[in-house]
């Protein structure tokens, strides 16, 4: 352990921020290259799906066992392990001759984001005090919403100018200006377990059983889908089996099955499952049904984002002085309300109402976020904040993959394997009102569940 001085604060949060605008800008940009992919590398619908298919599971199914090895070798030097991987393999995929090598390269970017993911908060937690640390996630939380906002439009501005694989190469000097601040201002080391001995084969069953749970859960109207899926349930069950037994688990039930950890971690979860898919569901509907232009549709789409990215450094900074229950469950049911009009939408809805759904969906998730994410580090022990970061991670990555495979499940209820068209615009728009309705019923439980949070995090 070392001072954690002001300048040593603010260096951690600068490198954590700047990991935190890499992963969902390269995860929102990566999809506004695949056509452009597609043609320079001839690549079929398929190869070009596993793109950022490949790029999430590894972000999520390797954040847990990287968690806890950053609690026993040392938070930092996994967040710098995960920098110098995602900063090769961006240089890789941009130099990448096939469709194939490109894959291996979103594959080992989403390994770097993973190691990245999994300390960030950790990292925070260790290096401010717990009456500051409100501010430091709200700034953490604005850094990944200005990724997701800037991703379409500096991406799709990128590859238009100079190529699909200058957002890539991007990645690359960002990278070397993360490693060049390790290395030249964050001195020191914080680990929580040093010496305890890590669960090999916990994590040899977690990998592949999360993987394929969150895969196997997107393809459930397929027979082979299906068996993924129950494979990855059935692996699962096995390693919370052995969790409960080994004496140095991957994830310690006993610390995420306490009240206030569990509440927040619920919540987190329902709110990526309420507002995941939204993005999906609005794209199709401005382009296909109101025939706006796509960049127009980003522009529109991008007002959750961006009120997210203004607001939560305010409530992060509030949240450290009031009663953080007053902001979870209020943001919960601002975000339910603005699920609520937008599952009210028609051929004949004037933009400004859908525009307002989506400011209240990011008020909402502005005043949920920080609170929630201090709640559930404080509840935890510093031994374990590596993997209570890892887990905070995990939630979201599985919420926002559950929020898909739901649309995609009541997508293909409606219309089946088809385009949109207006033959069945109003097959469509029963997809999207029933879709928002159940959303909105996840947020709505979520304010339940907020109402368990503790007064402020511990």
């Amino acid at each position: 352990m070392i001072n954690t001085g002001i300048n040593q604060e603010k260096t951690a949060l600068i490198l954590v921020a700047l990991g935190a605008f890499l992963i969902p800008f390269m995860g929102s940009s990566l999809n506004i290259a695949l056509p452009s992919i597609g043609d320079d590398l001839t690549g079929s619908l398929i190869l070009l799906g596993w793109l950022p298919t490949v790029f999430v599971l590894a972000n999520a199914a390797f954040l847990l066992p990287f968690g806890k090895l950053a609690d026993i070798h040392g938070r930092k030097r996994i967040f710098t392990y995960g920098v110098v991987i995602y900063t090769a393999a961006s240089l890789l995929a941009a130099l990448s001759p096939t469709i194939q090598f490109l894959i291996l390269g979103s594959f080992l970017q989403g390994l770097g984001c993973a190691l990245i993911f999994a300390t960030g908060t950790a990292l925070l937690s260790s290096v401010y005090p717990t009456n500051h640390r409100g501010a430091a996630f709200g700034f953490f939380i604005t850094a990944i919403y200005v990724g997701l906002f800037l991703g379409p439009l500096l991406g799709g501005f990128l590859v238009q100018n100079l190529g699909w694989r200058s957002i890539f190469l991007f990645n690359v000097p960002l990278g070397l200006i993360l490693l060049t601040l390790i290395f030249w201002r964050f001195k020191g080391e914080w680990t929580g377990a040093p010496g305890v001995k890590f669960d090999l084969i916990g994590s040899a069953i977690y990998i592949p059983s999360l993987a394929a749970l969150l895969y196997g859960f997107t393809d459930l109207a397929n027979s082979v889908g299906q068996m993924i899926f129950i494979a990855g349930v059935v692996g699962f069950i096995i390693f919370l089996w052995r969790e409960r037994v080994f004496p140095d688990p991957i994830l310690r039930l006993e610390d995420l099955l306490k009240r206030v950890s569990a509440s927040s971690a619920l919540a987190l979860l329902f709110i990526n499952i309420s507002t995941t898919a939204m993005w999906t569901l609005l794209s199709l509907y401005f382009q296909d049904l109101l025939g706006l232009e796509p960049q127009i549709t980003a522009l529109i789409i991008s007002v959750e984002p961006l009120m997210v990215a203004l607001l939560s450094p305010v409530v992060g900074r509030l949240s450290d002085q009031r009663e953080n229950r007053i902001f979870t469950v209020s943001g919960m049911l601002v975000t339910t309300t603005g699920l609520l009009i937008l599952s009210t939408l028609n051929l004949a809805t004037p933009l400004p109402i859908t525009i307002l759904g989506l400011v209240l969906v990011g008020v909402g998730i502005a005043l949920f976020s920080p609170p929630t994410t201090n709640t559930f580090m404080g509840s935890m022990k510093q031994a374990n904040y590596g993997m209570a970061s890892a887990t905070l991670s995990t939630m979201i990555y599985a919420g926002q993959t559950l929020s898909l495979g739901i649309l995609l499940f009541i997508i293909s209820g409606f219309m089946g394997n088809v385009q949109v068209t207006p033959a069945n615009y109003h097959l469509f728009l029963s997809s999207l009102n029933i879709a928002f309705l159940i959303f909105a019923t996840f947020s709505g439980l979520g304010v339940v569940i907020s109402l368990f949070m503790s007064k402020k995090a511990d």
